[in-house]
């Protein structure tokens, strides 16, 4: 791409440079034929002058001869010109082909450097979940819960999540369905908070969702500051407005205690 690139701007350096002699020929041109039509009038000049005065005939012939053949070299030199008008004409059109052709071809290895950077991140995005999964997997003191809504008639109800809790070491938040909770708008923020004692107003903040997989519906949040994790006794979801808030201010969607002991393995 770097190739063409370079390509492509000399050849516009050499058709700038054509343009300005096609621009001089052109000019020269118009120089050649203005005195060209000069030399004609003076020919036809001394045709009349050689009816109207016998005694000059001679002379007259000679200027004639010598006009005649300023005039043949002025036309051999407009023809040349001409020529070479032509071909510089038609080697810019040729140069300004491949110019074009050389554009599409650098604008096509960019729309392929997109794709594969595309294909990198996603490749890039599934062995981050790998490696979670894989860590997930192999830990110890680990502590999975499923979290759902609870209706008052004990009807479990959308929106639910899953919390994988780590001892000593991290919280990983899923959270699905969330934009289906009563009253929640799209510039709504749902944020995680870490309850420590009975006043709600005394939790820490862990961060906020962000949507994971928007067509499963999956919101996450990943959180691993110790000092955090060791202070608080359970988590909970709440709806805030767009950014956060310093405080919980909403209603509780979801929540698990984490003082409970590891279920897996």
């Amino acid at each position: 791409m770097s190739d063409a690139g370079h390509e492509r701007e000399g050849l516009r350096t050499e058709l700038a440079q054509r343009d300005r002699v096609i621009s001089d020929l052109r000019h020269q041109m118009q120089m050649q034929s203005a005195s060209l039509e000069e030399m004609k009038s003076t020919q036809a000049n001394l045709e009349m002058s050689l009816q109207n005065e016998e005694g000059e005939k001679q002379r007259s012939a000679q200027d004639r001869g010598t006009l005649s053949q300023k005039l043949d070299s002025a036309q051999n030199s407009l023809q040349k010109t001409q020529t070479q008008l032509e071909s510089l004409e038609r080697q810019r059109a040729q140069d300004e082909s491949r110019a074009d052709s050389l554009a599409a071809q650098v604008n096509d290895l960019h729309a392929q450097l997109r794709d594969r950077e595309q294909t990198v991140n996603k490749e890039e995005d599934l062995l981050a979940h790998d490696r979670d999964v894989r860590e997930l997997i192999g830990a110890r003191d680990l502590y999975i819960a499923e979290i759902y809504n609870v209706a008052s008639d004990g009807v479990t109800q959308k929106p639910y999540g899953r919390v994988f809790y780590t001892k000593g070491k991290s919280l990983i938040f899923y959270a699905y369905d969330l934009d289906k909770e009563a009253g929640v708008r799209t510039a709504s923020t749902f944020q995680v908070w870490g309850k420590r004692g009975p006043d709600r107003r005394q939790a820490l903040n862990l961060g906020i969702l962000y949507e994971d997989n928007a067509a499963k519906k999956r919101w996450v949040l990943k959180f691993d500051d110790l000092k955090t994790l060791e202070q608080i006794d359970a988590v909970f979801v709440t709806v805030e407005p767009n950014g956060g808030s310093a405080e919980p201010s909403g209603n509780p969607l979801l929540f698990t205690y984490l003082k409970i002991g590891p279920n897996h393995p």
